[in-house]
């Protein structure tokens, strides 16, 4: 892939954390209060079953379970988690301890992938959640255990998915449209008992509310997360993650355009860190063509542009 070509697909990418910077707006204005298990559950399972209706596949032998492990980390445990640590914490805390997860990513990528992580992608990782924490935090006063347990899990959890996909690929003739309908449906269905286990029947939705949830499933989920498991496919796990601070610098522009909040200096610099951290995790490594250049070898044309690294087809945009 060229560099064209990468920054193409990470910009594409980057369109899902923008959309999902948008949710807090959408939650705190439009939907009902204190209903994270429902919201969940209507974000996932319609989007699910309309992917599904669509693509017309499903998954075959060991992409059962895979794709049951993916819904539960990426979706399941990750949704109710999210929307958790947002009612609990105060201010952007739930960010600031999502910001960590491209940290998680490198770690669990060297655990799982066998990748030894480069300090680049380490600082790169530091100074977006620096620059998030500058960004969101706010003052506050004694720290909700529950929500900061919440937001960490969802935080692990999503890394774990956003590794194991990469680590997994997709099958062979399967687009991203069917891997995330998998994904949701299976999510969905895990939400499902819970919801209605814990927080009974749904809530009275007025006009607004409907239109909240009908956003929420069908843009900031449905189409963000197929953009989200495609970029995956092509990018690396710490690339992808590293676009994760567009999601709480969205949240802040839309605070102060929409909610009409401040923003301070000290807010618009952390901003310039956050973005600049995100833009430097998609630069290209070089060394490794360097070394191979200097070796004398030659690269392989017949089969960089058809193999992603999960050693499968790779799915032509």
């Amino acid at each position: 892939m060229t560099a064209h070509q990468r920054a193409a697909v990470a910009a594409l990418t980057a369109l899902a954390p923008v959309s999902w910077g948008t949710t807090y707006v959408v939650t705190t204005e439009f939907l009902p209060p204190e209903r994270p298990l429902f919201t969940a559950l209507v974000r996932a399972l319609p989007a699910g079953l309309l992917l599904l209706a669509v693509a017309r596949v499903l998954p075959r032998g060991a992409w059962w379970w895979k794709a049951a492990a993916l819904g539960a980390l990426n979706i399941g445990a990750f949704f109710p988690l999210l929307f958790l640590s947002a009612y609990r914490l105060p201010g952007g805390l739930a960010a600031v301890v999502g910001s960590a997860g491209p940290l998680l990513v490198l770690g669990l990528s060297a655990l799982l992938l066998g990748r030894r992580p480069a300090l680049r992608d380490v600082l790169a990782g530091a100074v977006a959640a620096f620059g998030v924490s500058m960004v969101v935090l706010k003052a506050a006063g004694a720290l909700d255990t529950l929500g900061v347990t919440a937001a960490f899990t969802a935080t692990a959890s999503m890394s774990a998915g956003t590794v194991l996909t990469q680590k997994w690929g997709r099958p062979e003739g399967v687009g991203p449209l069917a891997l995330t309908g998998w994904q949701l449906t299976a999510g969905g269905l895990t939400i499902a008992p819970l919801a209605f286990l814990l927080e009974g029947a749904p809530p009275t939705l007025d006009a607004g509310a409907a239109g909240g949830y009908a956003y929420l499933a069908l843009v900031n989920t449905a189409i963000a997360y197929c953009l989200w498991f495609r970029g995956i496919g092509r990018l690396t796990a710490t690339q992808a993650t590293l676009l994760g601070p567009l999601s709480p610098l969205t949240a802040a522009v839309l605070g102060w355009a929409v909610l009409g909040e401040s923003l301070t200096a000290l807010q618009l610099l952390g901003m310039a860190l956050a973005f600049g951290a995100t833009v430097a995790g998609q630069l290209p490594r070089r060394t490794a063509p360097t070394a191979r250049l200097r070796a004398g070898s030659q690269p392989s044309g017949s089969t960089s542009g058809c193999v992603n690294r999960t050693g499968l087809p790779r799915e032509r945009a």
